[in-house]
């Protein structure tokens, strides 16, 4: 339900927050896409060093002493005795913990960039960088401001987030096209859900019908103990510290079903039990926040490009779920083989176009992570 639903603000609307939170959510799953691109490639080129009997990082302080053996990544001594640490168990090591991930993100990484080798399509060093001033401008902050933070907050560097992030966002903008249509249902949901009023509630989440039964029992007896209930019982961490206060729901914001109840409430009422999935949630509505905007007019131009922003965002999710069905992957270190087209050699096929023929052998795992919420609630997190 949070997917693209900002947390309501109580002043006016943040243009920057608004557009941040569309860049980070389409790019959240490029990120993943990619992943720690520095670490991946590094980590591949070491591996391969390793074969190769060099020594990734020789140069660095301490690592090009001729006196330290070659295979050796460290060496621990205690009491006259001592153990050494080879390169070969660090690496195997590595990629036990590390392989799946990075193995996938350069996967990824070359779906897209084959997908662009057959429909020609390039995005230069240029465009990338062009990008990158129009995002730190969009945030009024300097480049280099926006780039810092970005190392600092998400762990990014700058040469992972051009190449990892703004570079596969580019080419599957290009591979998608930017056509795309906004109605005027989209225009007035967009505007009641980014501007409207909305319900300031708190919650408790729970994963047994009965236990929900007795919650919304107490609760409906003494509503003043909402809060020591819900620090007592919910289940949803963000929330639950907070005696059960969440974001203000607005509607149109992913899930009508709890939006409904939301709306339907008075201030002070507790509402019925909701089922959400495997979890059953209870509402106490605390009033409603003011709309910030009062006409669409004032904001209809934002809107617009806002919305062919998210829609854009939309396609391109689509497009890659497709060429990742079209291409067919074979990953030795897994041991499977993926996808639903057998290739041909010489031939090549337009992205999205229906495949002739499929040559699946094994269930795979996903080779993308969708990004998901490390809580269990329904609601948008702060942030």
């Amino acid at each position: 339900m949070s997917e693209g639903n900002p947390v309501a603000r109580n002043g006016g609307h943040d243009k920057s927050r608004f557009r941040a939170m569309i860049i980070i959510a389409g790019t959240a799953a490029l990120v993943l896409v990619a992943g720690v691109s520095m670490q991946l490639f590094r980590s591949w080129n070491e591996t391969r060093a390793a074969d190769t009997g060099t020594r990734p990082g020789a140069g660095r302080t301490g690592l090009a002493n001729p006196s330290v053996p070659k295979e050796s990544a460290a060496k621990v001594t205690l009491g006259g005795r001592s153990i050494q640490i080879s390169m070969k168990m660090l690496l195997r090591q590595c990629s036990k913990i590390h392989g799946d991930d990075v193995l996938d993100s350069i996967i990824n990484r070359a779906i897209i960039q084959l997908a662009c080798e057959g429909g020609g399509v390039i995005v230069t060093q240029v465009e990338v960088e062009r990008e990158i001033v129009d995002i730190a401008t969009s945030f009024k902050i300097p480049v280099e401001t926006w780039l810092n933070m970005l190392t600092t907050e998400r762990g990014i560097t700058p040469e992972q987030y051009s190449r990892d992030v703004i570079w596969p966002m580019l080419a599957l903008k290009k591979l998608a096209g930017s056509d795309v249509e906004i109605t005027d249902q989209d225009m007035h949901r967009a505007f009641v859900r980014y501007y409207g009023a909305r319900v300031k509630a708190r919650m408790i989440m729970v994963e047994s019908p009965r236990l929900a039964n007795t919650i919304a029992l107490q609760a409906q007896q003494s509503p003043d103990d909402f809060a020591r209930l819900a620090m007592k019982h919910s289940i949803e961490p963000g929330s639950r510290g907070l005696g059960g206060s969440v974001p203000p729901i607005a509607k149109y914001s992913g899930n009508p079903t709890i939006e409904n109840v939301a709306f339907r409430l008075k201030e002070g009422e507790i509402s019925e039990i909701v089922q959400v999935g495997t979890t059953w949630v209870i509402l106490k509505c605390e009033g409603f926040t003011e709309p910030i905007v009062q006409s669409i007019d004032e904001v209809r131009q934002q809107l617009r490009t806002d919305l062919t922003e998210e829609k854009v965002q939309e396609a391109v999710g689509k497009l890659f779920e497709q060429i990742k069905k079209d291409a067919r992957i074979d990953n030795y270190w897994k041991g499977t083989t993926t996808g639903n087209i057998r290739q041909v050699s010489g031939q090549t096929r337009t992205p999205g176009v229906q495949p002739r023929a499929a040559t699946s052998t094994s269930r795979p795992r996903n080779s993308v992570r969708s990004p998901s919420p490390t809580s269990t609630s329904p609601f948008p997190t702060s942030g």
